[in-house]
């Protein structure tokens, strides 16, 4: 294997939160560059926690990788403050659609663009609205009023505004209708195909994601 495609690196790691409880022990895996690697399990299996090991989003959850490295492009990163881990272009999106309820639609989208502040960022809406045209005709009105697959539209196309290398979908599929679950996971290949995004999808709908993974 080429180390030059190998984006990231799970080396044996284990998680502990507030020095206690142990979640993951000996949790081994790599993602390489361009593929949608899915992490399949049941509730309480640690596959958010290896998400959050990996955006960083353990410390402010009083959680850290006690043992094992984790490595993104050759780099360390276990353990490193989340803003950092965003800056590198590793965006999470969480599981239940955290959305701003009394900010539009579009507001929501721009609020993708932090991490850019000042740059343009006219063509990722264009971007965005081209995978998302629901969230073309609901952009106007606020987060608080769309369905949940809107919302779920709304949260990805939030994360792709950031431009990530790595992006991690916790649970895309919760609570929604099976004809939205199919048109997510369409959408998703889409990105990995047309935008060469490497994705890392945490499902529990085991055979709708293995179809759009390339390994799971």
């Amino acid at each position: 294997m080429n180390d030059n495609n190998l984006t990231l690196l799970i080396n044996n790691i284990s998680v502990v939160y507030s020095d206690v409880i142990q979640v993951l022990k000996g949790v081994s895996l790599k993602v390489l560059k361009g593929q949608i690697v899915s992490l399949l399990g049941s509730n309480g299996a640690g596959k958010t926690t290896t998400l959050k090991a990996i955006s960083g989003l353990l410390k402010p959850e009083n959680g850290k990788v006690t043992e094992g490295s984790i490595e993104y492009e050759g780099q360390p990163i276990h353990n490193s403050a989340p803003e950092n881990i965003t800056r590198k272009g590793i965006i999470q999106v969480l599981e239940g659609r955290q959305e701003f309820k009394y900010l539009t639609v579009e507001e929501n989208l721009r609020v993708g663009t932090a991490t850019r502040w000042g740059k343009p960022y006219q063509k990722d809406l264009e971007m965005v609205y081209h995978y998302f045209p629901a969230l073309l005709a609901r952009k106007k009105s606020l987060a608080g009023y769309c369905s949940g697959g809107e919302l779920q539209m709304l949260v990805i196309g939030r994360a792709l505004m950031a431009h990530p290398r790595l992006l991690l979908l916790d649970e895309p599929s919760l609570g929604l209708a099976p004809l939205l679950v199919k048109e997510i996971f369409q959408i998703i290949r889409r990105i990995n195909e047309e935008q060469g995004t490497t994705l890392m999808v945490v499902e529990q709908n085991a055979n709708m994601a293995l179809q759009i993974a390339h390994y799971g």
